[in-house]
């Protein structure tokens, strides 16, 4: 496994998921549990297909060794889950890797029956897969999917549940217990292990988020732009680069963006879709191009606006739209950025690209960016979905 593919962005995993389902002789392994610190937590993923892998699990520690275990996966064709301790110091996995947790990995076959999780990947829908771990049972079922919505509304709470025709059916007062820790989760872009209780049961299931990837929408042509679109793509960002008055709109010259668009700076929201989970960073360097943007990206969904130039640039833009009666309101000045990216230092075009790729990943993932040193608690968000066990 090369260190490039150990570090791909998830959307290359996914992608590699649709691959290895099509190819039939691949598998996929999940985190789906975590006790203590790990590299990664519940829900990274890496697909094995032979003697390649693509995604990451740890550090880079037991990849070799998952690879190892897919192998046996494939040819017994049963799903399986591994314990891998890394607390100890005098034990095999105790190998001063980083971590000082325990990771539970399942791996399984990459089958027709993961193809809704494709589908649903494919067309920019969020799907919760719910996989039981232990119902009273030693098999390892994917009995049901929980699917959300394309339109990414607030409350994920409005979930059906389809069935695969291969396995059997969850008992309905299972899935009425499941829908809101899996909603909640959903929501949160989170996925964990949690026990819930139905009638006098329980049952451990693994609830795996699998979102769209937010979009970055870069408005301008200039050089400056290719740097933000490749680290954006390489943290899992889908871009969209949206040039203005015909500008530069042959895909060769975004190469490494999902899509390139042109339109008129005041006719945006007729020619581009944005919700919630979609940002943008206007750097065409045109005065009265950015102007016209910015006042079109704040009629939309979009929290974070990100204007490239000084503070003085957009002093001058705000006297602008004030001659003609216009003014922000607190809650538009919330969103607007600017100068767009973090206090990091260097000047130079991936520097500034580095920094505004910063930012707006802190904001997707609403955290206030501050040094790791001085942060207290775990460094990756825990799940606070823990919901109550009926026992009777």
């Amino acid at each position: 496994m090369t260190t490039d593919d150990w570090s791909v962005p998830e959307t290359e995993v996914l992608d590699a998921i649709v691959d290895g389902i099509s190819a039939q002789r691949a598998v996929l392994a999940t985190v789906v549990a975590v006790d203590g610190s790990a590299y990664r937590r519940p829900g990274a993923k890496m697909v094995i297909a032979g003697d390649s892998g693509v995604g990451a699990v740890t550090a880079g520690c037991l990849e070799d060794e998952v690879a190892g275990l897919a192998e046996q996966v494939l040819v017994e064709n049963e799903p399986r889950i591994e314990r891998f301790d890394l607390t100890g110091t005098d034990d095999i996995w105790g190998l001063g890797v980083g971590c000082n947790g325990v990771v539970d990995i399942l791996l399984e076959p990459l089958t027709a029956e993961y193809r809704p999780v494709a589908e649903a990947y494919e067309a920019a829908e969020d799907i919760a897969v719910l996989t039981m771990l232990d119902g009273g049972s030693t098999d390892i079922e994917r009995a049901s999917h929980a699917f959300g919505h394309p339109t990414r509304p607030a409350n994920y709470r409005d979930l059906s549940f389809e069935t695969p025709a291969t396995e059997p059916d969850w008992p309905d007062d299972l899935l009425t217990a499941l829908t809101e820790p899996t909603a909640e989760l959903l929501a949160a872009d989170a996925s964990d292990s949690i026990t819930v209780g139905w009638e006098d049961k329980t049952a451990d299931v693994f609830v795996d988020s699998v979102r769209a990837p937010p979009e970055l929408v870069v408005f301008g042509s200039g050089h400056d732009v290719d740097p933000v679109v490749e680290l954006a793509k390489r943290v899992g960002f889908c871009v969209t680069v949206v040039t203005f008055r015909g500008a530069a709109v042959d895909d060769e010259r975004f190469s490494a963006a999902d899509h390139v668009r042109t339109t008129a700076p005041a006719d945006l929201r007729e020619n581009l879709a944005f919700d919630t989970d979609s940002y943008a960073v206007v750097m065409s360097h045109n005065f009265v191009d950015d102007r016209l943007a910015l006042d079109e990206l704040l009629a939309t969904p979009v929290e974070y606006v990100g204007l490239v130039g000084s503070r003085g640039r957009f002093e001058e833009m705000q006297d602008a739209f004030a001659t003609e009666g216009r003014t922000f309101s607190a809650a538009e000045q919330a969103r607007i950025y600017t100068p767009a990216g973090l206090d990091l230092g260097g000047g130079t075009p991936f520097h500034i690209a580095q920094s505004i790729v910063a930012e707006v990943t802190a904001i997707h993932h609403d955290r206030d960016p501050q040094h790791l040193t001085d942060r207290s608690g775990p460094i990756h968000a825990r799940s606070t979905v823990i919901p109550s066990v009926d026992d009777g």
